[in-house]
């Protein structure tokens, strides 16, 4: 199949390579001249733009930072839409605002597009490795036309509903996920100050009631998880920046409905402080630092 995948940062470019390892034809647009020519070598075909990536597409796959990029790829002059043939079915893999992508969603329906959002779970890891979590948000046929082609860059793709509702997910997750790393590093950091060996503690946790993917496989306190960010400094993984992001995106949203997320407040409140202390580029179970003595 002949893809327009734009967008080739952390998570785009071990995605695209995937794709590229799977057969497929992929026409690339990315700022990163340097990750263009590295996927071109791969034989990935090099776009001046993404109007100029989705004219050559059977089938568009965007992955951006954030709502504002996504806008501006798919409707600025040179975005996607003005390039697109009708008929041509696209993807979102952004984590983005629910409105934004349907909205987007909206722009593209009025030029015959049908167009949904997949926003992933899984992180950098899961991309190079094709192990991600798809959240899909579109119509059941759109649905059955992307799954194939997800398949080859993930292992579990879910029809979560209409067009938005992939969002919606993703940013539940994230709440969520948020939350419990912080619950994790106040629990070790308590252990810790009050003489218990933070091994023994991470064990009784994790074959107890407390148990949760950040205390058993994402342990925010080093040496508990060989391959956990912590035990590496707290580099790689899923930046504190983005997770402040996805923070931000779910309290909004939660706004918007007039729905309470009273420990997601707090947990954004936390991270933003992380930010300000100049540790949002590490992962964010560096949250951990705050407790430490």
């Amino acid at each position: 199949m002949r893809i327009a995948f734009v967008g080739l940062g952390n998570m785009g470019a071990p995605m695209a390579r995937n794709l590229l390892k799977a057969g497929h034809e992929l026409h690339l647009f990315d700022l990163n001249t340097t990750v263009l020519a590295e996927l071109a070598e791969l034989g990935g075909q090099i776009a001046l733009s993404p109007r100029d990536a989705a004219a050559q597409g059977d089938l568009v796959i965007t992955m951006l930072p954030a709502a504002a990029h996504v806008r501006s790829v798919y409707l600025n002059e040179d975005g996607v839409l003005a390039g697109i043939r009708a008929g041509t079915p696209a993807v979102d893999c952004s984590t983005i605002d629910p409105q934004t992508a349907r909205d987007i969603s909206a722009a593209a329906a009025k030029q015959g597009i049908d167009l949904g959002d997949a926003p992933v779970s899984g992180g950098t890891g899961g991309a190079q490795a094709g192990t991600l979590t798809f959240m899909v948000g579109a119509t059941p046929a759109l649905f059955a036309t992307l799954k194939p082609v997800l398949e080859q860059m993930g292992r579990n793709i879910v029809h979560c509903g209409e067009v938005g509702t992939g969002q919606i997910a993703k940013i539940c997750n994230n709440l969520l996920l948020g939350i419990s790393m912080i619950g994790v590093a106040e629990a070790m950091a308590l252990g810790d100050a009050l003489g218990i060996d933070t091994g023994v503690l991470a064990g009784i946790i994790n074959s107890s009631t407390g148990r949760c993917w950040s205390s058993d496989t994402y342990n925010p306190w080093p040496g508990i998880v060989e391959t956990a960010p912590a035990s590496r400094g707290y580099s790689g993984g899923f930046g504190a920046e983005l997770m402040l992001k996805d923070l931000g995106l779910a309290t909004e949203a939660a706004k918007q409905a007039r729905q309470p997320v009273v420990l997601g407040a707090v947990a954004q409140q936390l991270y933003q402080a992380m930010s300000l202390r100049g540790d949002g580029g590490l992962d964010f179970s560096a949250i951990v630092k705050a407790y430490q003595r």
